[in-house]
């Protein structure tokens, strides 16, 4: 899965029957999704920070893959990397999509995630905050801090306007995040704000670079 509304909230958590953040209305928009992100390269979305990851190779996990882009384009840079998806028809789209890239799919999610063993030396959360409801962003954020090798870094971005009809996402503040962030011991390497670039109206984001507390 890849992509507010309220601002604050704390609202109820998610059952546990409910399933993981940001799937409902993903599955069937599967096909339609993958083309939106696999028609923006992995290097025009991300260049502005490329020189501040790790090099090659480095172990990797790709916290809502979606489709594979960000997956495949960091494995064909010769890094070791998990894409984790729980969307099943986005899993098989990036499979097929992707045949021939070195990648470990993975069926879990956010915020426990459960089956991902680290420690990687880059986790990337692109386009998945904003599915995690308030009361899960603390615990996801924990998790995340948990894989983390000792020099390693967390690519997240956050989207910011309207939400897609049929979607589940949430208002995430930078602010917010950033708190988050610190209070699990990672400290804020960079943060850059990026225009939406498949041209949304009012849609923008927010990229952070985050580093373990050292």
């Amino acid at each position: 899965m890849r992509e507010a509304e309220n601002n604050h909230p704390p609202g109820p958590r998610r059952s546990r029957r409910s399933p993981p953040a940001g799937v409902a209305g993903y599955g069937a928009a599967a096909e339609d999704l993958a083309r939106q992100y696999e028609s923006i390269s992995f290097h025009d979305v991300h260049r502005e920070v490329l020189p501040l990851l790790p090099s090659p190779p480095s172990r990797v996990a790709d916290l809502g893959a979606g489709s594979g882009r960000d997956a495949a384009g960091l494995a064909r840079l010769g890094h070791d990397v998990v894409a984790v998806e729980p969307t099943p028809e986005l899993r098989e789209i990036g499979q097929r999509l992707h045949t021939g890239v070195p990648l470990t799919w993975i069926d879990s999610a956010l915020p426990g995630l459960p089956g991902i063993r680290g420690p990687f030396d880059l986790v990337l959360i692109v386009g998945v905050w904003m599915h995690l409801e308030y009361g899960d962003r603390e615990p996801a954020m924990t998790r995340v801090r948990s894989l983390l090798s000792p020099r390693g870094r967390v690519l997240i971005t956050l989207r910011h306007g309207p939400v897609p009809s049929g979607r589940r996402m949430f208002d995430v503040p930078l602010s917010e995040t950033i708190r988050l962030a610190r209070r699990a011991a990672l400290d804020v390497l960079t943060v850059r704000e990026q225009p939406d670039l498949q041209g949304r109206p009012g849609v923008s984001w927010s990229v952070l670079l985050l580093q373990p507390r050292l």
